[in-house]
């Protein structure tokens, strides 16, 4: 069976004034997230050089995955409370797992 599972890499560059509140903001939607019986992974990484770009990867289970996790609370809560932060608006890509196989994840 082919691998299933939906990788996708979310690019975010926020305001400089609000770093802090986006990371708590994001942490928050990350522990929650994680909780989802359709997300594998989902991780909130903060570039090394500039503190004002982040990238979230989101690792779904399923084709509808990422539609169920748009529908939650805390996703919900997340996106309006941290778009106000964003200095352009966010851009995702999608990929598809190759490797390691999907149970390795």
């Amino acid at each position: 069976m082919p691998n299933s599972l939906r990788i996708v890499h979310v690019q975010v560059h926020v305001k400089p004034e609000q770093v802090d509140a986006f990371r708590e903001a994001t942490l928050a939607n990350a522990r929650e997230s994680v909780k989802e019986p359709g997300i594998a992974r989902f991780d909130l990484l903060q570039d090394a050089e500039d503190p004002t770009r982040f990238l979230l990867v989101e690792v779904y289970r399923t084709d509808v995955a990422p539609a169920e996790h748009k529908q939650t609370a805390h996703y919900l809560r997340w996106r309006d409370l941290v778009a106000p932060m964003m200095a352009v608006p966010r851009v995702s890509q999608k990929y598809v797992n190759v490797f390691p196989e999907d149970a390795g994840w």
